[in-house]
């Protein structure tokens, strides 16, 4: 039985490899109709079972550049392959046709997509990661979580330009 949901997914890591670094955040918001939630996943949370509890009612998953990174990502380190098992759409190559290149931080400002939290970029993610785990710095941690928010709730409204 298909539901309709849709999900908006972008991930946190301690790094750029898949084979060495882990996943400390999963930023999912799922959308169906004018219902919308978001889930984020934290630290040890981040497991296959916890990943895909989440996902049981999507439809589509969508990503910015989730095709090269976040999906293989995870399907390394939790064992999930989320593009066997969904319709994945990653935005960037929808933002390639058009012409709209960069990162998504880039993209979004092109578009004039909105971000409370400028500035904050991935390396920064890392750092507040680092920070909230070796210093117990929940204020870090917040940070960290409200980036992968406007992440995630972007990704939404990118697509929404994009239709």
């Amino acid at each position: 039985m298909r539901y309709s949901y849709e999900a908006y997914l972008d991930i946190e890591t301690t790094g750029l490899s898949r084979h060495y670094d882990d996943i400390t955040v999963v930023g999912i918001y799922l959308t169906r109709d004018v219902k919308h939630e978001l889930i984020q996943l934290v630290g040890e949370e981040v497991t296959s079972a916890n990943v895909l509890s989440v996902l049981e009612k999507v439809d589509r998953v969508f990503t910015y550049n989730g095709s090269r990174f976040d999906l293989p990502f995870i399907e390394h380190r939790i064992g999930v392959s989320l593009e066997s098992l969904f319709t994945h759409c990653d935005l960037m190559y929808d933002c390639w046709r058009r012409n709209l290149r960069g990162g998504f931080k880039a993209v979004e400002r092109q578009l004039g997509i909105p971000r409370q939290l400028s500035g904050i970029d991935g390396f920064d993610a890392v750092k507040l990661w680092w920070q909230y785990k070796n210093h117990g710095d929940r204020d870090a941690l917040a940070l960290l979580l409200k980036y992968n928010e406007e992440d995630v709730r972007n990704l939404k409204a990118l697509r929404e330009k994009l239709l």
